[in-house]
């Protein structure tokens, strides 16, 4: 009886220590299972990281292989008249010209030497714009840039308000003059003959204009009031 109970309590150990064992194993081969596939996780992640950036370098290189390069100009279709050779062309042609109409008078002439200082204006004025930074086209003249950007005032702004300083000038001392004859006695014959110490005089006098332009406007005198304005009958 004895020995029957230890026979039994002996096979449910071992049934027992081998369930154990089973489990271990299993556990084990989960464990082993999890980490492969925390591996394989890691492997696929740095390989789209990688996949990733490959195709990011790859449209940026499709983009700067498509971007069409940048112009040396900073005009469309202009380039600067110093690397033009249209431009050099050009300058070429023209002193060509003169040296062969120089060839034609003896060397220290009166026409010779005005050619040969034709062909030295030639060669500075080529020389200026090339030195200037303006922008040629395919017919080798240089272009004027007026679109207000501020690297080509000086080919526009600049003279164009000498122009209006000038123009001013020349308005307000013919103003002042014909307001000057207006009080004579023969006004209608100083219009036509005019009157050249008086023009001389309100000509030096007319160099600050803008000046007395301002002045007359906030006095009232540079505008005439609407009565005496003289209007047609309708």
């Amino acid at each position: 009886m004895a020995a029957s109970v230890a026979t039994k309590a002996t096979s449910l150990s071992s049934a027992f220590l081998g369930n154990k064992e089973l489990t271990s194993v299993r556990t084990t081969r989960a464990s082993v299972f999890v980490s492969n596939v925390n591996r394989a996780r890691t492997v696929c992640s740095a390989e789209k990281s990688v996949g990733k950036a490959a195709t990011a370098l790859a449209v940026a290189a499709a983009v700067l292989v498509s971007t069409p390069q940048i112009a040396s100009a900073d005009v469309a279709g202009l380039t600067p008249c110093k690397d033009s050779k249209a431009f050099a062309k050009r300058e070429k042609k023209e002193v060509s010209k003169l040296q062969s109409r120089l060839k034609n008078y003896e060397e220290g002439s009166a026409p010779a030497l005005a050619l040969q200082a034709s062909i030295d204006r030639t060669h500075a004025r080529f020389e200026k714009y090339g030195k200037q930074g303006l922008l040629c086209g395919t017919d080798g003249l240089p272009h004027l840039i007026v679109d207000g950007d501020q690297a080509h005032l000086s080919e526009f702004v600049f003279p164009g308000l000498v122009f209006l300083y000038i123009a001013g000038w020349i308005g307000w001392v013919g103003r002042e003059y014909l307001l000057a004859v207006s009080t004579s006695k023969k006004p209608t014959e100083k219009e036509i003959i005019i009157d050249v110490p008086l023009a001389l005089k309100l000509t030096t006098r007319g160099l600050t204009w803008p000046i007395a332009a301002v002045s007359a406007l906030r006095n009232g005198s540079l505008i005439v009031p609407a009565g005496e304005i003289t209007v047609s009958p309708r």
